[in-house]
């Protein structure tokens, strides 16, 4: 996906090496957060009891061995991608053009080589270019919320906790 949408090749080996199978996968509810394996939740409540976002934050991923930065690195993904009501149900856009925000829409010139298509319409991203491997998230997440992006209170926690603060303004930049 990385190359695809204009970033670099990276080697990949798929697959945990820790585990010889299956049986070592968390079950859904595990790691103290909602049905998702122990992946943060989109809002609060946090399943972990956090009272906030940055702290809900911490206490999923310091326990797989990430540190701050790692955390604010890790959200950069965000550049890539959409949320759907019918799959995480925390926007209110679904499939179809019907749903789509104005950057989702089919004929949006989101990808980075310009061309049309954004394979399946709708949902709501995170940045207006969602299908190009950049910064953005970042820096759109800086400038404030607006209504076609989506704006999740453990975003706004990385730009706004004063631990996380540094590394989000580094990778903006």
């Amino acid at each position: 996906a990385i190359e695809a949408t204009g970033g670099p090749a990276i080697a990949m080996r798929y697959g945990r090496v820790d585990a010889p199978d299956g049986s070592a996968c968390p079950e859904p509810k595990s790691r103290g957060t909602a049905d998702n394996a122990g992946l943060p939740d989109a809002m609060p409540p946090f399943g972990c009891g956090a009272p906030d976002a940055a702290t809900h934050l911490r206490s999923i991923f310091y326990r797989m061995g990430f540190d701050d930065e790692g955390i604010v690195a890790l959200s950069g993904a965000h550049t890539l991608g959409r949320a759907f009501k019918e799959r995480s149900g925390t926007v209110e856009n679904g499939y179809g053009d019907a749903s789509a925000t104005k950057y989702t829409k089919s004929m949006c010139p989101v990808r980075h080589d310009g061309k049309p298509g954004v394979g399946m319409a709708g949902g709501k991203s995170w940045t207006p270019n969602w299908l190009t491997f950049d910064n953005s998230y970042f820096q759109y997440l800086k400038r404030g919320a607006e209504s076609d992006l989506l704006w999740l209170p453990t975003d706004e926690a990385l730009h706004k906790d004063p631990k996380f603060k540094p590394y989000f303004d580094k990778f903006a930049d």
